[in-house]
């Protein structure tokens, strides 16, 4: 089955694959502005470490096209911007990544008396074919990991969808299963957005791979009996100084259980999530809508007037983790800050 791009620029616009909507409606949201991509990041119609900074990038191309500022006022402007596409998601390090990397061509492009436009729009493409090329990268790397006749359990949605394509855990996945090994995957549904029943599963049904959703309450369980090889999972920010995961809300527990056990447990991820500053006690996790515990698809589920806690992320520490895949090769979690060689000729 066809492999259905997450993002696209076509004819001054950005279109997004409406994740909302997924698996029954595959429908692409069109955003004229950068206030429309902003929306877009906040309400998931878009989501993922690494795609939310491909369409953050994009978004830095709206502000400049929308406009007709110059000088100073210009400047000024693509700053507000900025600030609003960073403020809608705070925890996922891609997006503010991007956004600084886009300001900056941005700075160069209007010392240099260029076309700001169509640097960002070329600074933009760059970013996103790049994120394709590192996640293949992952694949190559993480792939060795994958034992031959194992069931993996991955996590929220790690694949095409979370990137600019072909995924980050899901590539791990997928670059062990089109390497000829014979894998099946287990999906915890991932609430309360259902991330992988609704979206893991069904990437991994349209590149027929093996999969078998599981409630989230369920994962320690099957561990214990011997059903799970392994654990892949994306991550929304890695700390480098420490080695802490920043990913979906759940991660950790599945981390605990996966020690407990004896089970390897793989963070799969980009540079570009890698965090080189913060500690952990400087990470802010998001704490989103309570409606999203107390419904389902807009419906109520909770008694009326319910409360409820909606972390949107946890942090899991280096010692629960295996090791960390990167587009440069696995590492322990606390050797990280090797990989800081890497950014020192980037814009970011």
């Amino acid at each position: 089955m066809r492999e259905l791009k997450t993002l696209f620029w076509r004819n001054g616009n950005l279109y997004l694959l409406d994740q909302r909507l997924l698996p029954h409606r595959e429908r692409y949201f069109r955003c004229r502005s950068y206030r429309d991509v902003a929306w877009a990041i906040k309400e998931m119609v878009v989501r993922g470490a690494p795609a939310i900074g491909v369409a953050a990038a994009y978004g830095m191309v709206l502000a400049c096209k929308s406009s007709r500022w110059s000088g100073r006022s210009f400047e000024a402007k693509l700053r507000k911007a900025a600030e609003t596409i960073k403020s809608t998601r705070p925890t996922a390090v891609n997006l503010f990544w991007a956004v600084d990397r886009m300001l900056k061509v941005a700075e160069k492009a209007i010392s240099g008396g260029e076309d700001v436009y169509r640097r960002l729009l070329e600074e933009a493409n760059g970013i996103l074919q790049a994120d394709i090329e590192t996640n293949r990268r992952i694949g190559e790397f993480g792939k060795g990991l994958i034992p031959d006749r194992s069931t993996v359990m991955t996590y929220c949605n790690a694949g095409g969808l979370a990137t600019a394509g072909y995924g980050t855990a899901l590539g791990v996945i997928r670059a062990a299963y089109d390497g000829g090994k014979n894998i099946s995957v287990l999906v915890p549904e991932t609430r309360p957005k259902l991330q992988g029943a609704r979206l893991t599963a069904y990437e991994l049904k349209k590149l027929g791979i093996p999969y078998r959703i599981i409630t989230d309450n369920m994962a320690a369980m099957l561990m214990s009996q011997g059903y799970v090889s392994c654990v892949v999972v994306g991550a929304d920010r890695i700390l480098a100084k420490t080695g802490h995961v920043i990913n979906k809300i759940g991660t950790l527990g599945l981390a605990i259980a996966a020690s407990y056990y004896g089970i390897p447990f793989y963070v799969a991820a980009p540079l570009s999530s890698i965090d080189f500053k913060s500690s952990p006690q400087e990470v802010k996790i998001e704490e989103r809508d309570a409606s999203e515990v107390t419904t389902i698809a807009g419906r109520s589920i909770a008694p009326r007037g319910s409360h409820a806690v909606n972390l949107a992320f946890d942090i899991t520490p280096p010692g629960l983790v295996s090791a960390v895949i990167t587009e440069h090769g696995v590492y322990e979690p606390v050797g990280l800050m090797a990989l800081e060689r890497y950014i020192r000729g980037e814009l970011g």
